[in-house]
């Protein structure tokens, strides 16, 4: 196409100065649409190009998909036809059992019926094992309920009884020193007091200072009617040789812890369902007996106050 153009062109140049001018005007109308013409043509050329190019790209793909779907297909029919001869052995197989071992079959079958039939028993034991553990669990989370109630209550109790000894410190403070000593242990107060304080040697008649330390001392508890009061006499072990009012060492000191009983009694506040006396004679010494010192310290008075636990009882035969 291009010398198609280049010869026309040429042509038109030679004979410019031969021919008339319409001519030469029609020969140039004639090349500029032959050159629009080669253009549209150069166009629609890259076009089917483009074209070509896409449609290769695309054959590409699909040769590619297809030889990929192919293999799979070859695969898959692999597969199937491994499968298949599996399936017509195990088939065969089958069949041939069914048909020689039917008195084995149904020994198996009684077999699984048996299986079957232990299998029902042991599940309905282990539901009622374990309706049996949600039972115990319950209880156990009640019994853990319990346990926390009573270890906040006897913790309240331990409070109380710490508070208890402090208000018995601070209102027997005069008394320090003479023969007078407060503890807490076991969840319980001992206020001890030393016959030097209270009693002439061989009387149960309370002295004065200590009538003023018991009254002293009934004021505290009278604030606490929760609190049991237990007033313990002991002695040596000198045998007693007095009148014959008494009978020895264990009738002198219950006399003596009946002594005070009936001071704290004076207190109206205090309740005397929440007192006892008792005499422990000379059998439960807190010092040997060998020693003036330790003797001393034998010849006392007790008062134990003890929290009631009524609460707390009623809480352990619940857990």
């Amino acid at each position: 196409m291009l010398k198609k153009l280049s010869l026309i062109a040429l042509t038109l140049v030679l004979t410019t100065s031969c021919v008339s001018k319409k001519i030469y005007t029609d020969l140039e109308d004639k090349y500029a649409n032959l050159k629009k013409e080669n253009r549209k043509l150069a166009d629609a050329n890259q076009d089917l190009e483009t074209s070509l190019n896409s449609a290769k790209n695309d054959l590409e793909k699909l040769t590619k998909n297809y030889n990929t779907a192919f293999a799979q297909r070859n695969k898959l029919q692999s597969d199937y036809d491994a499968t298949k001869s599996n399936f017509d052995n195990l088939k065969a197989s089958y069949e041939a059992l069914e048909k020689n071992s039917s008195a084995s079959i149904a020994a198996n079958s009684k077999k699984n019926r048996e299986l079957l039939a232990q299998l029902e028993a042991k599940e309905q034991a282990l539901a009622t094992e374990n309706a049996r553990l949600e039972k115990l669990k319950k209880e156990l989370e009640f019994g853990s309920q319990r346990v926390a109630e009573l270890e906040n209550m006897i913790a309240s109790k331990d409070a109380a009884m710490t508070k208890l000894k402090d208000a018995i410190s601070k209102a027997l403070t005069n008394f320090e020193g003479k023969g007078l000593t407060i503890e807490q242990r076991n969840g319980k107060v001992y206020v001890s007091m030393e016959n030097k304080l209270l009693f002439q040697s061989g009387s149960w008649a309370v002295g004065s200072q200590g009538k003023q330390a018991v009254k002293q001392l009934g004021e505290v508890l009278a604030e606490n009617p929760e609190i049991a009061i237990l007033i313990e006499g002991h002695t040596d072990n000198v045998p007693y040789k007095g009148n014959d009012q008494l009978s020895g060492n264990w009738d002198l000191s219950t006399k003596r812890a009946t002594a005070i009983v009936n001071i704290l009694r004076e207190n109206t506040a205090i309740q005397p369902e929440n007192l006892t006396a008792a005499g422990r004679g000379e059998f439960a010494p807190i010092a040997s007996n060998d020693s003036a010192e330790g003797k001393a310290k034998n010849r006392r008075i007790e008062v134990i106050l003890t929290p009631k636990l009524d609460e707390i009882s009623k809480l352990l035969n619940e857990i």
